[in-house]
């Protein structure tokens, strides 16, 4: 017999935000890996991040609908048609939402109808899946779900350690479980992801810098050097400075993130006036923040944990407090609202 769920088992969201702090090092492979393997492939679709997000924008008004009418489509169900009906476009809500000029977006709206991504079909506005498809394939959509996943694994992970849970969920119940409740699960990952994405537009002008500056930090922390373990989020943007004594060119910055090199070589300037990296003689960069432009990385990256908490708050919270209530202590537990509602 199913018991009342206890209230008192609740994560508390600070708790997780502290947990990730502490063990900041533990989850930053797992994290700066979706973020900016998201951002490439946002990229490689239209050549524009921010055309990119819009098309998301739409998008989950369409998951917004869903929730509201208690409704959860799983991930072959949403992906399976041609076309997707969207609500009424309203330039004000994603200028403000997305915190982008309204004469950006009027353009890229623009761009987007007459490349076909948007099209009016009667009285209805659709997206064409099609047209998306041919620059990102479902193949790209199932990489991010999985490193969705990975995350979700790895804090996971943190919890047992922590003794917040007494059983971890293997990588493909998580998997399996984002793709039953796709609309939902991919509703509170967007939250996450413009709060993200505003944060960094806000203080470099565009994301494709902030890509670009991304992967020079990745070097920097897979760098051989760095190898700090136990050591918490403040003192990982510390040290990671300065490590990467090889550093990155232009051209491979360009393989990496699909961006052209002339492209690369001008934001790289931005990047090194505003001291969030440094180039060498031999013209190859690497991550070293200093004074203010550390300072405000730090404020923006603090910003993006507590949101990221508030996401895995939403998953991992509803499996403490529903597995208080299960007297089958043999049975695998997976929340209700990731197995789906019949």
């Amino acid at each position: 017999m199913a018991l009342v769920p206890s209230i008192s088992s609740q994560i508390d969201e600070n708790k997780i935000f502290n947990i990730i702090n502490k063990n900041f090092n533990k989850l930053s492979p797992t994290y700066f890996s979706l973020i900016s393997n998201w951002l490439i492939r946002a990229y490689n679709v239209f050549g524009d991040i921010d055309k990119y997000l819009i098309v998301v924008y739409l998008i989950n008004k369409d998951f917004i609908f869903f929730q509201r009418n208690g409704i959860i489509v799983n991930f072959d169900t949403f992906f399976q048609g041609k076309t997707l009906e969207i609500p009424k476009i309203n330039i004000s809500d994603i200028s403000r939402d997305l915190q982008l000029p309204k004469e950006s977006v009027r353009r890229k709206i623009h761009e987007l109808e007459k490349n076909g991504v948007i099209k009016k079909l009667q009285k209805k506005i659709v997206v064409d899946r099609t047209v998306i498809s041919k620059y990102f394939p479902t193949t790209n959509r199932m990489k991010t779900l999985n490193e969705v996943a990975s995350l979700f694994y790895e804090f996971n992970k943190l919890l047992k350690d922590e003794n917040e849970i007494s059983e971890i969920f293997n990588f493909n119940q998580i998997v399996d479980s984002l793709k039953e409740n796709y609309t939902f699960c991919w509703l509170e990952f967007n939250k996450f992801l413009f709060v993200f994405t505003n944060n960094w537009r806000r203080e470099l002008k565009d994301l494709e810098t902030y890509s670009i500056g991304l992967v020079v930090m990745i070097n920097a922390a897979m760098n051989k050097s760095f190898r700090e373990k136990n050591i918490n989020m403040r003192s990982w943007q510390e040290k990671v400075q300065g490590t990467d004594e090889r550093g990155v060119n232009a051209m491979s910055l360009s393989d990496i993130t699909g961006i052209p090199r002339p492209t690369v070589v001008r934001k790289l300037k931005y990047l090194v006036k505003n001291n969030f990296i440094v180039i060498n003689d031999k013209k190859l960069v690497s991550i070293n923040m200093k004074g203010p432009a550390l300072k405000k990385g730090q404020k923006l990256h603090d910003e993006n944990i507590h949101s990221l908490s508030n996401y895995i708050y939403i998953v991992f919270n509803q499996i403490k407090i529903i597995n208080s209530g299960k007297d089958n202590s043999n049975e695998v537990f997976i929340p209700s609202y990731l197995r789906g509602f019949n």
